[in-house]
């Protein structure tokens, strides 16, 4: 394990029923960041999660966290990490005090540290008022803030949180990305898997694009998006095809492909001075135009450019 890696995957591969759902990726995650797997579902997130968790038996390849062989090691990969998962996973009828309390006795945690910990972690999730609210009566928010809370009771090396936001609404959403942040500036490494770009772009130090079970890119967002140049146009066009051609002499022109919005163009100049001569150029060939669209890039703009697709047309 590289110097300052606290997760460590090399040529992981995973078949169920002769489906192959993770297909060779290497990657490695940092002490101390926010390290993000983005991608639609069934694009190998969850199973590489539960690889990395222990909670599937590794097949194929070589995965160490926190130091540990998850093959070799799995007592031991379990005591470094925590998991929140996609699935509401609390006991309806215990009351929010008594699922931390179940918690940290199921890890033996001495009963004074305990309930140190579990005062802690309420006040930081911001439910010390609903300590004896039974966990179904909760709203989603509360539940996830509830789930993150427990996954924190053994102090983990390692959190991960699979989708932690999936199905919340936008403010709720904001809150759980603040807490997420806490835990991380406290010390806590995180692996978050999520399919919302600005989840992945807001909160993540680095971020793999995961897609048909193979990672297509990492980098940090920054890296990512500037990647792509300065600026992208979208452009809907009567004829792709002849739109993309008659655009091959502009030299600041980086990318051409094709998305759902039309022809997706990065340009490495100022768009704005572009985007006259790119209309000039495609109507000059005849094609008509019908809409045009200029903007910096984004994380969308960004699996488009890796995957040639949107992320909110795979079913996300």
């Amino acid at each position: 394990m590289g110097e300052g890696d606290i997760i460590e995957v090399h040529d992981l591969e995973h078949t169920f029923d002769g489906v192959e759902a993770v297909r060779g990726i290497s990657f490695t995650v940092r002490r101390g960041e926010i390290f993000s797997f983005l991608g639609p579902n069934g694009a190998g997130k969850s199973t590489t999660i539960n690889i990395l968790t222990t909670l599937l038996p590794l097949q194929k390849g070589t995965v160490r966290v926190a130091g540990y062989d998850v093959a070799r090691e799995a007592p031991e990969v379990r005591k470094a990490i925590g998991i929140v998962f996609q699935e509401d996973v609390l006991d309806r009828d215990l009351t929010v005090w008594e699922t931390m309390e179940f918690h940290g006795r199921l890890y033996a945690i001495p009963r004074e540290e305990r309930r140190r910990g579990i005062e802690d972690l309420l006040r930081i999730v911001e439910l010390d008022a609903k300590r004896d609210e039974r966990t179904k009566n909760l709203s989603g928010g509360m539940k996830r803030r509830l789930q993150i809370a427990r996954g924190l009771m053994t102090r983990p090396e390692v959190l991960f949180l699979d989708e932690p936001t999936q199905g919340l609404d936008p403010q709720t959403r904001m809150r759980i990305w603040e807490y997420i942040r806490e835990v991380n500036r406290a010390g806590t490494t995180i692996f978050l898997t999520t399919h919302y770009m600005e989840e992945a772009d807001m909160l993540s130090d680095r971020i793999s694009i995961i897609d048909y079970g193979k990672i297509v890119v990492s980098g940090t967002p920054e890296t990512l998006k500037n990647a792509l140049g300065e600026d992208v146009v979208y452009l809907e066009t009567a004829d792709d095809r002849r739109a993309r051609e008659s655009l091959r002499d502009i030299r600041e022109i980086r990318s051409i492909s094709e998305s759902p919005r039309g022809l997706s163009i990065t340009i490495s100049a100022d768009g704005s001075h572009c985007l006259p001569r790119i209309v000039d150029k495609v109507r000059g060939a005849g094609v008509g135009i019908s809409s045009v669209n200029l903007k910096k890039p984004t994380m969308d703009d960004v699996f488009v450019h890796y995957t040639g697709r949107e992320l909110r047309d795979t079913g996300a």
